[in-house]
């Protein structure tokens, strides 16, 4: 696995960059054959506001078969912050590689070619979070523009908004981020 790592308003130690990246190294487990070039993204960061309480953040994107998977964690202390994010980073690869091998099971079932014993291993024993649908809500998307549903968003008193796009006519998301502004997600074209 590539694993690159750099850091924003900290400066990384060899130590520091030898911990990250065996944490995030031990993920490797998971993409031990060479159709799941996986590439990782790790970002120290200090954040230097004295009221954030937490301000030794590490965050990880991980690139794998075309998925991306991020995680964040945060503490007063960095190398916690590091055990915080692999330990997030690892339920998700699992929940992933699951996901992959219940799909895997479908094609069999369908009369597909059979499954590498190693990748049956990797559930082995393993406690798998599954996520549920709970509630299902439907509702009118009125065409608007991002600043308009950003408006709805913020009056709702919610992190993202579903809406159509009075310009292009497409399903388009205006999200809260973590800084304060906002985000805009439209399809590709």
């Amino acid at each position: 696995m590539e694993i690159t790592i750099k850091g924003r308003n900290i400066s990384v130690t060899e130590a520091l960059e030898d911990y990250a990246r065996e944490k995030v190294s031990r993920l490797s487990r998971f993409f031990d054959d060479e159709r799941s070039a996986a590439r990782a993204e790790v970002e120290l960061i200090h954040e230097r506001n004295p009221s954030i309480p937490e301000p030794e953040v590490a965050e990880t994107t991980l690139f794998i078969n075309g998925a991306v998977l991020r995680a964040r964690g945060s503490s007063p202390d960095m190398y916690a912050s590091i055990d915080l994010m692999s330990d997030k980073l690892e339920r998700q690869v699992r929940r992933y590689r699951g996901r992959q091998i219940d799909r895997w099971h479908g094609q069999i079932k369908k009369g597909g070619s059979q499954k590498p014993q190693e990748e049956s291993k990797i559930l082995q024993d393993e406690d798998e979070i599954e996520a549920k649908i709970v509630r299902t809500k439907q509702f009118q998307m009125k065409p608007m523009s991002p600043e308009e549903a950003a408006l709805q968003m913020e009056l709702l008193d919610h992190d993202f908004y579903v809406f159509t796009s009075a310009e292009t006519g497409e399903i388009n998301v205006v999200y809260r981020r973590r800084d304060g502004n906002y985000g805009l997600i439209e399809p590709a074209r």
